[in-house]
C-alpha cells in the first residue's frame, strides 16, 4: 500500500470524528430570582407602657421602690400583678400601679417583703446597712395605702392625751395638688424638737432635716395608720411611713429604732421611733410630707414655732 493510499483511508475517519465531537460551549448557570422582601415592621409598643396606671420596669428598679414612687402599697402591687415573688420582676416588664377598675377595693393579706433588691444582677443574700458608703436621697414617693382606720364618725382618730402644738394646714404652694376636704381636716405637730439643719428643696431634699441626739423621741406628726416600718429603702435607713388621709402621708427616716408596727393606728404626737443615724452621717430626723405621692414643703403644713 502506498503512502497516498494510506492518507486517503485516514481522511474519512478524521471527517467522521469531527462530525461526532461535541463543540465547546460555555456552561449555562441558572441564577435564582432574588425577590427583596421588605423588612417586617417593628413590633408595636405595648399599649400599657407608660400610660396612666401602668409602669415599665427599668434597670435598678425594685418593687418596693416602684410602689412608693407611685404612692401605693407593695402588697397591692403583688396582688394586681399576680406576682408569686415580690423580687421577681424583669426589665421592660409592665406593672399595674393603680387599682383595677373592676376591683377598686382589692387588698391582700400580709406579704413578707424581702430586703430591697435590684432588677439587674442577683444581690448578695445578706443585707447590710450602708454606713461607710452613704447614698444620696432619691426620689421615692411614699405610700398611699389603705384608708386610715376610723371610729365610724368620719373624723380622724382622737389626738393623744399628751398636749402637742397643733395647727391647721396652711395653704399649699401653687405647684401642689389641691387639698381635699379630708386632707384639710388633718392637724399637724412637729415630729421632733431640734434645729432644722436642711430645708425643703424639691430638686435635692424632699423634706426637712431636724438635728437631735441619739434616742430622742420621734413623734407622729398627725393621726393616722403606719403604712411602712422597716429599712428596705436605701438612703432612708430605718423608716416609718404614716398615712393620714387618702392624699397625705408623712415619712420619718434615719431612726435608731422603730417603736411601731405596720398597720398600727397612731395618734398625733405619739412616739413612733427613736432618732438615730441609720443610713446617715449624722444623727438627725429626715421628715417628709407627701401629697398624692408628690413631696411638698413641710413648712406649709407644720405650725410655727
Amino acid at each position: 500500500m502506498t503512502k497516498k493510499s494510506s492518507l486517503l483511508m485516514l481522511l474519512p475517519l478524521a471527517v467522521l470524528s469531527a462530525c461526532t465531537s461535541t463543540p465547546n460551549q460555555a456552561p449555562v448557570i441558572e441564577r435564582p430570582i432574588v425577590r427583596h422582601t421588605p423588612a417586617p415592621a417593628a413590633a408595636p409598643v405595648q399599649e400599657q407602657k407608660d400610660r396612666d396606671g401602668y409602669y415599665t420596669v427599668r434597670k435598678g428598679d425594685t418593687l418596693l421602690r416602684i410602689a412608693l414612687d407611685h404612692g401605693q402599697n407593695y402588697r397591692d402591687l403583688v396582688a394586681w400583678n399576680n406576682l408569686a415573688n415580690p423580687n421577681d420582676i424583669k426589665v421592660d416588664q409592665v406593672l399595674r400601679v393603680a387599682p383595677p377598675e373592676d376591683a377598686p377595693g382589692v387588698r391582700t393579706a400580709a406579704v413578707v417583703m424581702p430586703p430591697e433588691t435590684k432588677v439587674t444582677t442577683p444581690p448578695p443574700p445578706k443585707k447590710t446597712e450602708p454606713k461607710a458608703d452613704k447614698k444620696p436621697y432619691t426620689e421615692g414617693a411614699l405610700s398611699d395605702l389603705q384608708k386610715v382606720d376610723r371610729d365610724g364618725d368620719g373624723k380622724p382618730d382622737a389626738p393623744a392625751s399628751k398636749p402637742t402644738q397643733v395647727a391647721s394646714i396652711k395653704p399649699s404652694t401653687p405647684a401642689a395638688p389641691a387639698l381635699s376636704a379630708e386632707d384639710r381636716e388633718v392637724s399637724w405637730t412637729w415630729p421632733s424638737d431640734g434645729k432644722v439643719v436642711a430645708g425643703f428643696d424639691e430638686g435635692k431634699n424632699k423634706g426637712i432635716d431636724i438635728a437631735g441626739r441619739p434616742g430622742q423621741q420621734v413623734l407622729a406628726a398627725g393621726a393616722g395608720k403606719v403604712m411602712y416600718a422597716g429599712s428596705g429603702i436605701r438612703g432612708y435607713g430605718n423608716l416609718v411611713i404614716v398615712k393620714h388621709s387618702n392624699g397625705l402621708l408623712s415619712a420619718y427616716a434615719h431612726n435608731r429604732s422603730i417603736l411601731v408596727k405596720e398597720g398600727q393606728t397612731v395618734n398625733r404626737g405619739q412616739a413612733i421611733a427613736e432618732m438615730g443615724d441609720s443610713d446617715s452621717d449624722t444623727v438627725k430626723l429626715h421628715f417628709e410630707i407627701r401629697q398624692q405621692g408628690k413631696p411638698v414643703d413641710p413648712s406649709k403644713f407644720l405650725p410655727n414655732r
